[in-house]
């Protein structure tokens, strides 16, 4: 139904609930939503249902990965026993993780597993059917599997296939630019979204659609394009910054991954990558003066090359493993040598090149983590590209993809923001502290400090699975009766779609991908792996002046489609507030370096005698982590009344329930819907 408001043509919709994002959680919330409905006898679930996306072939469900893209599940070996306590336990481990929701994770586990291998993802299992697992990062069993470096990629379409047999409509190219809200305090709700059709953008049209909805899921994914260094994939934005001012609380919005990935093509080069043992070389910025830089840092090329194999599966940046020339101090040094303006690359042609006071590189030299690893894999080959290939071809296959030969050339390879393993905080049923707001997938901050490899699919499955439940049971399935002849809700449309024209209008100087260069090379510099307080609360202050200045001054457009890049870079300019102001917060309790980042101090740990300071000389040193915060979660919420404009503060880990009841008692909580009896708030 078109309407003209404030001059402009908008669409209305109407469903029960809309689902932004069309990623792997996305499309299982979608799926799992049509069949609770549908088993529920509601007529014409597929009419009830829609998903919003601002792209379908883009995000991190299509477009990224490892070359073994890892889905971390409860483990399936015959004779190994495995329980959601467990599994619970591995995710709790390092601390900030709610232990309700990492328990949900562990019990509805194998649930969405299953639900994707009877969606077609081809996980492979032996004759006797059995998924056979192996050990990823941060996992004490062999956990993990694989359906190879597009398993993500695999899981998005098998879901979107039956999504689309369903009916569900999809609605694609549609750019996020606000929520509409009713109520206050415990009594607000989100009604409906805000968008632009990208393809239908004119200079006179803004091609406006309001999407009214009862129910709102939220699985648009990570916040990709905060960082500069980064292996997100390009069409990967995130809209936090809307859902911030909609009023959702972030939870552990400073605890994001970084690690090694190539930069020419955004892939993570964990896995099999590192295990193939290549030589990492430097050159100059031009290519030149090959040098191979790690000899410096290393007694012998068997300890050298033996940290490179275990990058594959301690990829992650991770200072618990600097000290004592663990794997991570890979990554320091690698970033040292960006830092003096060089370049570094892998290298599949060539083993590991030592020098002149080291022995040359033998496979039968490694330490016997790696060298036993490599004999039960049969990869005993004499250089990496065969040792790669025989190992897991498909690592090699998805960089011939994107014009990349590792047979004929090396790979730029640097530390790249991943993952955030913060976002919006949830209860056990993934809703947010809005009610009837849902919040799945990567933009849920469910992980912690650490995490296993791979549990970020499994997370993905498990919240989208429980929220779809949880609507369909709990929420009701009815159409939202509202639309912008309501005062209170055309005022709000007008106040977005003036908000647009003012960026038409401005005579600012800075455009809208100036402004996104700045947010992201401030993000790289002060918010990611190498952090310091000074240079946090410095960039701080910068972000909240960006904002203010965008707010005040619009930015500068070329064409009628910048709209979309200036909405965007506003919504980062937020966004990156938010987590900067998480991180200074953060640094100021003293929680040292934890997670994925380092903390700098002058009187702390030494990383490596000959890793210095590049401005005073001095050797760097590190603040070890306070342990003793693992049991809180810094929680941060938007307050446009706050110079700072965002609030900080530190809320309990939330335990898990551990009520057990006879089965009978248990039997009449379920027919009677008492499992549903949930606050409003993730509590």
């Amino acid at each position: 139904m078109a309407k003209i408001v404030a001059n402009q043509t908008i669409t209305e919709h109407h469903y029960n609930t809309i689902i932004i994002g069309a990623g792997a959680a996305g499309m299982n919330c979608a799926k799992k939503l049509y069949e609770y409905m549908n088993q529920n006898k509601v007529s014409e679930p597929q009419d009830r249902i829609a998903v919003v996306t601002a792209g379908l072939s883009l995000g991190a469900s299509r477009m990224s990965g490892s070359d073994k893209q890892t889905y971390y599940k409860m483990g399936t070996s015959p004779d190994v026993a495995d329980s959601a306590e467990s599994f619970a336990k591995s995710l709790t481990d390092g601390g900030c993780c709610h232990e309700d929701l990492a328990l949900a994770e562990g019990i509805g586990s194998l649930r969405g597993f299953y639900n994707l291998v009877e969606a077609g993802v081809p996980f492979p299992d032996n004759a006797m059917g059995v998924y056979i697992g192996y050990k990823t990062d941060h996992d004490p069993y062999e956990r993990a599997t694989s359906a190879g470096p597009k398993t993500s990629k695999f899981m998005s379409e098998c879901l979107e296939k039956i999504v689309r047999q369903y009916g569900v409509q999809i609605f694609d190219h549609q750019e996020a630019v606000e929520f509409l809200t009713e109520g206050q305090g415990n009594d607000k709700k989100i009604i409906g979204v805000v968008t632009l059709s990208k393809k239908d953008i004119t200079k006179d049209s803004f091609a406006i659609n309001v999407f009214y909805c009862e129910n709102l899921v939220l699985a648009s994914g990570g916040p990709g394009a905060l960082y500069e260094t980064s292996v997100y994939p390009l069409g990967q934005t995130g809209i936090h910054g809307i859902a911030f001012k909609a009023g959702l609380a972030g939870e552990n919005l400073a605890e994001s991954q970084f690690g090694l990935a190539s930069t020419k093509f955004r892939w993570n080069v964990s896995g099999t990558y590192m295990q193939a043992v290549p030589r990492i070389f430097s050159t100059d910025a031009n290519g030149k003066d090959e040098k191979e830089f790690l000899t410096d840092f290393f007694p012998t090329m068997s300890k050298m090359a033996t940290d490179i194999f275990l990058k594959g599966y301690q990829w992650p940046f991770d200072p618990q493993r600097i000290e004592n020339l663990q794997s991570s101090l890979l990554d320091v040094i690698a970033f040292n040598e960006t830092q003096k303006g060089r370049r570094v690359f892998m290298d599949f042609l060539h083993n590991p090149v030592g020098s002149n006071r080291m022995d040359e590189f033998r496979l039968e030299d490694l330490e016997p983590e790696a060298l036993d690893y490599l004999k039960a894999a049969g990869a005993m080959q004499k250089l990496p590209i065969e040792r790669l290939e025989h190992m897991n071809p498909p690592a090699i296959d998805i960089y011939k993809e994107h014009n990349i030969d590792l047979y004929s050339e090396p790979l730029e390879i640097a530390v790249c923001a991943q993952h955030n393993n913060g976002g919006f905080g949830v209860n056990k049923w993934w809703q947010s502290n809005i009610k009837n707001t849902f919040v799945i997938g990567e933009m849920a901050g469910t992980h912690g400090i650490k995490r296993p490899g791979g549990s970020a699919l499994n997370a993905g499955q498990v919240g989208a699975q429980r929220a779809s439940e949880f609507i369909a049971n709990a929420c009701g399935c009815e159409l939202p009766e509202i639309s912008s002849e309501n005062p209170a809700i055309q005022k709000q449309i007008e106040n977005i779609i003036n908000n647009i024209q003012r960026f038409k209008s401005s005579d600012a100087e800075l455009t809208p991908s100036k402004a996104i260069q700045q947010i992201q090379h401030r993000m790289t510099a002060d918010g990611s792996h190498i952090r310091k307080l000074a240079n946090a609360e410095r960039a701080v202050e910068q972000a909240i002046q960006l904002y203010n200045d965008i707010k005040n001054n619009g930015l500068k457009l070329e064409n009628a489609r910048d709209i979309v890049t200036a909405i965007q870079a506003e919504h980062l300019a937020l966004s990156s507030i938010a987590y900067l102001r998480a991180i200074v917060e953060l640094l100021k309790t003293g929680s040292g370096s934890r997670g994925s980042h380092l903390v700098l101090t002058e009187d702390g740990v030494e990383i490596h005698p000959d890793i210095k300071d590049p401005g005073t000389g001095k050797t760097l040193k590190f603040k070890p982590e306070n342990k003793d915060l693992r049991k809180s979660i810094l929680s941060v919420e938007y307050n446009a009344d706050f110079d700072g404009l965002f609030t900080c503060e530190m809320i309990p880990v939330r335990k898990a329930q551990k009520d057990r009841k006879a089965f009978e008692l248990a039997w009449t909580d379920f027919r009677e819907g008492k499992n549903y009896n949930s606050s409003q708030k993730p509590q």
